[in-house]
Protein backbone atom coordinates (compact mmCIF):
# COMPACT_ATOMS: atom_id res chain seq x y z
CA UNK A 1 0.00 0.00 0.00
CA UNK A 2 1.24 3.23 -0.82
CA UNK A 3 2.57 5.73 1.82
CA UNK A 4 -0.34 8.55 1.79
CA UNK A 5 1.32 12.15 2.88
CA UNK A 6 -1.45 14.43 2.29
CA UNK A 7 0.23 17.09 0.29
CA UNK A 8 -2.96 18.98 -0.02
CA UNK A 9 -2.75 19.79 3.62
CA UNK A 10 0.83 20.34 3.72
CA UNK A 11 1.05 22.79 0.74
CA UNK A 12 -1.94 24.69 1.79
CA UNK A 13 -0.41 25.00 5.27
CA UNK A 14 2.96 26.66 3.94
CA UNK A 15 1.28 28.83 1.47
CA UNK A 16 -0.49 30.22 4.25
CA UNK A 17 2.51 31.08 5.98
CA UNK A 18 4.11 32.46 2.82
CA UNK A 19 1.06 34.63 2.27
CA UNK A 20 1.57 35.87 5.34
CA UNK A 21 5.11 36.51 4.66
CA UNK A 22 4.15 38.65 1.52
CA UNK A 23 6.17 42.31 2.02
CA UNK A 24 9.13 40.76 3.75
CA UNK A 25 12.32 41.36 2.10
CA UNK A 26 14.74 38.58 0.72
CA UNK A 27 14.24 35.30 1.41
CA UNK A 28 11.80 36.10 4.72
CA UNK A 29 8.82 35.83 1.51
CA UNK A 30 9.91 33.05 -0.38
CA UNK A 31 11.78 30.57 1.58
CA UNK A 32 9.13 28.55 3.81
CA UNK A 33 11.26 27.73 6.69
CA UNK A 34 12.58 31.58 6.92
CA UNK A 35 9.29 32.50 6.41
CA UNK A 36 7.76 30.64 9.24
CA UNK A 37 10.13 32.25 11.75
CA UNK A 38 9.89 35.35 10.57
CA UNK A 39 5.77 35.37 10.48
CA UNK A 40 5.62 33.50 14.18
CA UNK A 41 7.67 36.13 15.29
CA UNK A 42 5.78 39.16 13.52
CA UNK A 43 2.57 37.25 15.07
CA UNK A 44 3.90 37.53 18.72
CA UNK A 45 5.14 41.31 17.97
CA UNK A 46 1.78 41.89 17.36
CA UNK A 47 0.22 40.53 20.24
CA UNK A 48 2.53 42.12 23.02
CA UNK A 49 2.26 45.01 20.74
CA UNK A 50 -1.68 45.35 20.78
CA UNK A 51 -1.23 45.93 24.47
CA UNK A 52 1.70 48.04 24.40
CA UNK A 53 -0.86 50.16 21.71
CA UNK A 54 -2.88 51.14 24.99
CA UNK A 55 -0.01 51.99 27.43
CA UNK A 56 1.33 54.42 24.98
CA UNK A 57 -2.26 56.02 24.32
CA UNK A 58 -2.70 56.71 27.52
CA UNK A 59 0.51 57.77 27.71
CA UNK A 60 -0.24 60.17 25.12
CA UNK A 61 -3.59 61.28 26.47
CA UNK A 62 -1.89 62.57 30.02
CA UNK A 63 0.90 65.17 27.93
CA UNK A 64 -1.92 66.09 26.16
CA UNK A 65 -4.39 67.31 29.55
CA UNK A 66 -0.73 68.16 31.21
CA UNK A 67 0.06 70.35 28.32
CA UNK A 68 -3.58 71.87 27.82
CA UNK A 69 -3.60 72.53 31.70
CA UNK A 70 -0.52 74.26 32.22
CA UNK A 71 -1.81 77.52 30.35
CA UNK A 72 -4.43 78.05 33.49
CA UNK A 73 -1.67 77.38 36.04
CA UNK A 74 -2.32 73.85 36.94
CA UNK A 75 -0.47 70.78 36.50
CA UNK A 76 -2.05 67.24 35.65
CA UNK A 77 -2.04 65.48 39.12
CA UNK A 78 -3.74 68.73 41.00
CA UNK A 79 -6.46 69.02 37.71
CA UNK A 80 -6.79 65.09 38.13
CA UNK A 81 -7.45 65.43 41.53
CA UNK A 82 -9.45 68.43 41.40
CA UNK A 83 -11.85 66.41 38.54
CA UNK A 84 -12.19 63.40 40.84
CA UNK A 85 -13.56 66.01 43.80
CA UNK A 86 -15.87 67.33 41.69
CA UNK A 87 -17.33 63.90 40.59
CA UNK A 88 -16.34 65.19 36.96
CA UNK A 89 -16.72 61.62 34.80
CA UNK A 90 -14.90 62.08 31.96
CA UNK A 91 -12.09 59.93 31.20
CA UNK A 92 -8.58 60.70 29.90
CA UNK A 93 -9.29 60.20 26.01
CA UNK A 94 -12.04 62.26 26.12
CA UNK A 95 -10.11 65.06 28.40
CA UNK A 96 -7.45 65.01 26.13
CA UNK A 97 -9.48 65.16 22.96
CA UNK A 98 -11.30 68.62 24.69
CA UNK A 99 -7.71 69.49 25.45
CA UNK A 100 -6.74 69.32 21.68
CA UNK A 101 -9.75 70.43 19.71
CA UNK A 102 -12.45 72.01 22.09
CA UNK A 103 -10.08 74.76 23.66
CA UNK A 104 -13.16 76.86 25.09
CA UNK A 105 -15.34 73.58 26.63
CA UNK A 106 -11.55 72.49 27.99
CA UNK A 107 -11.67 76.03 29.89
CA UNK A 108 -14.97 76.02 31.04
CA UNK A 109 -14.01 72.49 32.43
CA UNK A 110 -11.21 74.31 34.65
CA UNK A 111 -12.97 77.66 35.56
CA UNK A 112 -15.69 74.95 37.20
CA UNK A 113 -12.94 73.15 39.13
CA UNK A 114 -11.19 76.55 40.32
CA UNK A 115 -14.43 78.70 41.05
CA UNK A 116 -15.16 75.98 44.07
CA UNK A 117 -11.60 75.29 45.04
Amino acid sequence: MPRSVNSVASKARRKKILKQAKGYFGRRKNVYTVAKNAVEKGLSYAYRDRKVNKRNFRSLWIQRINAGVREYGLSYSEFMNLVKKKNINLNRKVLADLAMHHKEIFESIIQKIKKDS
